[in-house]
C-alpha cells in the first residue's frame, strides 16, 4: 500500500542550517578563548549559548532527516513529528541555559570578578557579526517551520547576547563597573526565557493535536455546508502533523440524490478546504441522511 510522501517545510532550508551550524561552532570556539582571556561571564555565557545553539541545530538537522523519510504502513505520516519534538527539546535546552546563566550571574554579583573590557569588545563584536549573518540565513525559514523557529530563536538570543556583551564591555571600559557583566547576563536570560516558553507551548499544541492556530472550525463547517446537497457536517477535526502540514477529517451528510455523484462532490469539498483554508490533506466521509444516528447506535 503506497502513501503520499510530503516533504516538510524545514527540509527546504537544510543547507542554510548547515551553514549556520558551521558559523556557530567557529564563533563558539572563538568566544570561549575570549571569555577565558577576559575573565568575562557574559562572554562565556554567550559561548555557552552558542554551544546549546549548535546542539539545537544538530537536533533540528537530524529531525529534518528523520521527518523526510518515506511513510510506511506502520507510520502512515512517516516521522514528521520528529521536527516538533526537536523544537520542544530546543526550548528545554534554552530554559536550562537561562537557569545556568542566571545562577552564575547572581554568584558573580555577590563576588564580582575583574573583567578585561578591551578583550570583551573584540571577541563579542565578532560574535555579533556572525549572529547577524546566521539570523539572515534563517529568517525566511522560521516563518514556515516550528523546528527552524527554534533554531532561529536561539540565534536571535545569541545575537542579543553578543550585543549585550558589547554594551557590557563598553560600560566596564568607561566606568569600571565590573558588576555590569552579571547584570547584562541576567537580562539576557530574562529575554530568552519567555521566547523559549512560547516555542515549547507551540510544540505542545501540535503534539497534543490542538486545532491549528488561525483555523476556525465553525467557519470551516459553514463553508462546507454552503455546497449544494450538503445537509450537515459532524465529527469535524483538525490538527497539525508538523509545521506547514495541517490535516482535517469530517463526516459530511448529503442528500441521497447526491450519493450517485459523490466523487464530484468530494472534489469540490477538498478544493474548498485547500483554497480557503490551505488544508491540502483532508479525509472526508460522505454519508446519507440518517447515517449519523446509526453511528451513535454503534458507539453505544
Amino acid at each position: 500500500m503506497g502513501h503520499h510522501h510530503h516533504h516538510t517545510a524545514a527540509g527546504a532550508h537544510r543547507g542554510r542550517l548547515l551553514l549556520v551550524l558551521a558559523l556557530t561552532l567557529s564563533v563558539m570556539a572563538f568566544q570561549v578563548v575570549g571569555g577565558l582571556a577576559a575573565g568575562s561571564l557574559a562572554l562565556l555565557g554567550d559561548a555557552g549559548h552558542m554551544a546549546v545553539d549548535a546542539f539545537g541545530i544538530l537536533v533540528a538537522l537530524f529531525a529534518i532527516w528523520i521527518a523526510n523519510q518515506p511513510s510506511t504502513d506502520q507510520r502512515t505520516f512517516g516521522l514528521k513529528r520528529a521536527e516538533i519534538l526537536a523544537a520542544a527539546l530546543n526550548a528545554l535546552l534554552l530554559f536550562a541555559l537561562c537557569g545556568f546563566i542566571g545562577y552564575e550571574a547572581v554568584r558573580r554579583l555577590l563576588d564580582p570578578q575583574p573583567v578585561s573590557a578591551s578583550t570583551m569588545v573584540v571577541f563579542s563584536t565578532v560574535g555579533l557579526l556572525a549572529n547577524l549573518i546566521a539570523l539572515g540565513l534563517l529568517r525566511r525559514g522560521q516563518a514556515e517551520s516550528l523546528n527552524l523557529r527554534g533554531a532561529y530563536l536561539e540565534v536571535l538570543g545569541d545575537l542579543l547576547s553578543s550585543a549585550g556583551v558589547v554594551v557590557t564591555a563598553l560600560i566596564i571600559w568607561l566606568t569600571g563597573w565590573h558588576w555590569a557583566d552579571s547584570v547584562v547576563s541576567i537580562a539576557i536570560a530574562l529575554f530568552i526565557a519567555p521566547r523559549a516558553w512560547h516555542l515549547l507551548n507551540e510544540a505542545l499544541r501540535i503534539l497534543l493535536e490542538a486545532t491549528p492556530r488561525g483555523l476556525d472550525l465553525s467557519e470551516v463547517r459553514r463553508h462546507l455546508q454552503t455546497h449544494p446537497n450538503v445537509v450537515d457536517v459532524h465529527d469535524l477535526h483538525a490538527w497539525t502533523i508538523t509545521s506547514g502540514m495541517p490535516v482535517l477529517s469530517a463526516h459530511v451528510v448529503v442528500e441521497d440524490s447526491a450519493l450517485a455523484d459523490s466523487g464530484r462532490l468530494l472534489a469540490r469539498l477538498h478544493d474548498c478546504l485547500s483554497t480557503h483554508f490551505s488544508i491540502d490533506h483532508s479525509t472526508i466521509q460522505v454519508e446519507p441522511v440518517g447515517h449519523a444516528h446509526h453511528e451513535n447506535a454503534c458507539r453505544a
